[in-house]
């Protein structure tokens, strides 16, 4: 008898078998990879839209007198930057700077923040939450509360509204709407590049709203997608996946996610040590890597320059959109390496020829 524990299922399991996924096991999670095909699905998102499930995704939530303000106190962006009705991108990170997970803020009211964690990462957040609480606010883990489904893609507006749900918001900005009389949160955010929205219905009730995205996907050309074209999607934004490009040992800085760090707060986990580590400049940096001839890039692979290794790829795929391999590297900053600078990854003992770009590998349109 194995004790390695089943995978957990998702609440629309069935359906997806229904549709032909594929699965393998993510976080823990038994999750659809493809239906029709990575390449498919992932140009259906670029082309007109994708529907994910992506309901893994961890879900947290704090509440109590003044929990908005002791949120700020703890993950690196700036809440006093955005108020009730806007999601944020923060990262929640330990003493010594390294990532516990980077995840999504909903400010829904200065005594109620819902985040949205990596599926493996969300209970190392709420622990780590919790530790640093005052009296009076509590994190309760609401993993299998909710559901959360990716409508991606240049016309992923019309499908919602074709369903009577809000489309007209500014990225990052959440409305809370109904469809069929089962609540949902629309939010404009994703992980794609592509305008879109994620949904956030009752975990139980997920099934009737995703039935009528099917639905409503294929009337415009789109398609149902899997983890698969996400990994694709994401990579070919340069988007960090945390285990790959952040982690306990790879910081934020590291990762070029700066931005997403309030640096003139007075407190966040980790602050001393970012602050420290900005002044003195990263050991090292995320770069794009895009390959001159053909071939698939990987994570894990070494990059040289002049024969010397600089680094190691972190994420690698094959990009349906230009038709090449790409990866993601960390690259030492003493080796003086520069965008359009021609260096190589070892891929299987070959000296793969890649140039050296900065991310996003396509154009971005998020907004």
């Amino acid at each position: 008898m194995s004790d390695v524990p089943e995978p957990i299922k998702g609440p629309l399991e069935d359906r997806h078998r229904e549709l032909g996924a594929s699965f393998a096991e993510f976080g823990g999670w038994l999750m659809p990879v493809s239906y029709a095909g990575t390449v498919s699905e992932h140009n259906a998102t670029r082309n007109a839209m994708g529907l994910f499930d992506v309901s893994h995704l961890g879900k947290a939530l704090v509440r109590g007198p003044g929990a908005a303000e002791f949120i700020n106190s703890a993950l690196t962006n700036d809440l006093g930057r955005i108020g009730p009705g806007k999601a944020q991108y923060t990262l929640c990170c330990t003493e010594s700077g390294g990532v516990i997970d980077d995840l999504i803020a909903y400010y829904v009211a200065d005594d109620e923040i819902f985040l949205v964690p990596n599926a493996a990462n969300t209970a190392a957040v709420v622990e780590a939450l919790k530790s640093s609480a005052p009296d009076g606010v509590t994190i309760t883990n609401e993993h299998r509360s909710y559901a959360v489904l990716a409508v991606q893609g240049p016309r992923s507006a019309a499908v919602l509204g074709e369903l009577g749900l809000p489309t007209e918001m500014e990225y990052t900005a959440y409305a809370d709407a109904s469809y069929a009389g089962v609540p949902v949160r629309v939010c404009r955010t994703g992980y794609t590049g592509e305008h879109g929205y994620e949904l956030l219905p009752p975990w139980d009730s997920a099934g009737v709203l995703f039935d009528a995205l099917v639905t409503a996907v294929s009337n415009v050309g789109g398609e149902p997608a899997g983890l698969g074209a996400r990994d694709t999607l994401r990579t070919e934004m340069g988007y960090p996946l945390h285990g790959h490009e952040l982690s306990l040992d790879i910081s934020p800085l590291q990762a070029r996610c700066g931005w997403a760090i309030g640096w003139n707060k007075d407190a966040f986990f980790g602050r001393d040590a970012l602050l420290a580590e900005k002044e003195a400049g990263p050991r090292r940096l995320l770069r794009g890597l895009r390959m001159l001839g053909r071939g698939v890039l990987r994570p894990g692979l070494t990059v040289s320059a002049a024969d010397k290794p600089v680094g190691i790829t972190t994420s690698g795929t094959f990009s349906p959109t230009l038709q090449a391999g790409i990866a993601l590297a960390l690259i030492d900053t003493d080796a003086g390496i520069e965008d359009g600078q021609q260096i190589t990854v070892d891929v299987r003992g070959r000296a793969a020829e890649c140039e050296v770009v900065r991310p996003p590998f396509v154009e971005l349109k998020t907004r």
